[in-house]
């Protein structure tokens, strides 16, 4: 899965990576080292501007929030649950599928924590332990120190209760699709602990390589057989991951020092 990730990079950075030719400084986002569900975040995609006649998409940089509400939802309070959604399911999944077949996007991060769900965890379970055991998180991320392009989708949600000019009668939201993590080595791996992504956890945020930026984004894209073929995992060995402070554990928590590596898993955490 994805529940917490970082974004530090400036977004006139990443609309040099993207190419992006369109974007609202009065959007601009602080450097997020521990982005949660419900923050706002910073989403690449392809849409025609606003009143504008020229109806070609425009590649822009957008400000959406993290937890997709569907178009028919009659609240948002669903939103912090729909966080991501699944390769597998995505095309036939009411929540997801309109927006699957034309509002997709990118979600640009640095990487992505995951906290480790070993045999041992499964074990006090097992044994009925009502204290959650404490679990090492891990920092994920491209080897080479590329940005990490997740696949995502967007969606409009109209809150029917304010007036058409009111700054808040429009939600755009969006979701992370997330896929089986890869079972071969990583790239980088830490001195001890996990081998292979599939040793942290058993899912991922489904990474774009800039290969599919442009087929990913295009709206014109909207045969689902076809837009499936994009949902294929990227290369393997292009990940490194290593262990960071159970301080990423609080959301209350943000800096780069919650990026640092540790040498290896914090004492008394699984794994």
């Amino acid at each position: 899965m994805c529940g917490r990730y970082a974004s530090s990079r400036r977004p006139e950075d990443l609309a040099g990576i993207f190419e992006i030719e369109k974007w609202d400084p009065e959007e601009t986002l602080a450097p997020d080292y521990n982005v949660a569900p419900t923050k706002e975040v910073y989403a690449v995609l392809d849409r025609p501007l606003k009143d504008a006649e020229d109806p070609r998409p425009v590649r822009q940089l957008r400000k959406l929030k993290w937890g997709l509400v569907p178009s028919w939802s009659k609240t948002p309070e669903g939103g912090a649950r729909m966080i991501n959604a699944r390769a597998e399911t995505v095309h036939e999944k009411p929540s997801y599928k309109r927006a699957f077949s034309s509002r997709r996007c990118i979600i640009p991060a640095d990487g992505y924590y995951e906290w480790v769900t070993a045999a041992a965890e499964r074990e006090l379970e097992v044994e009925g332990k009502k204290k959650r055991p404490r679990k090492q998180p891990y920092f994920v991320l491209p080897a080479d120190g590329s940005v990490f392009a997740m696949a995502g989708l967007y969606e409009f949600w109209r809150d029917k209760t304010l007036p058409d000019d009111h700054p808040q009668a429009w939600w755009v939201t969006c979701s992370v699709i997330t896929t089986e993590a890869e079972t071969g080595p990583l790239a980088v791996a830490p001195a001890e602990g996990p081998r292979a992504l599939a040793d942290i956890h058993p899912r991922m945020p489904l990474m774009l390589t800039p290969d599919r930026w442009d087929s990913w984004l295009d709206p014109s894209r909207t045969d689902v057989e076809d837009l499936r073929s994009l949902l294929a995992p990227p290369p393997p060995g292009l990940m490194r991951a290593y262990p960071v402070s159970t301080a990423v554990s609080n959301v209350r928590n943000n800096g780069p020092e919650l990026l640092k590596e540790l040498e290896g898993p914090e004492e008394g955490t699984l794994f």
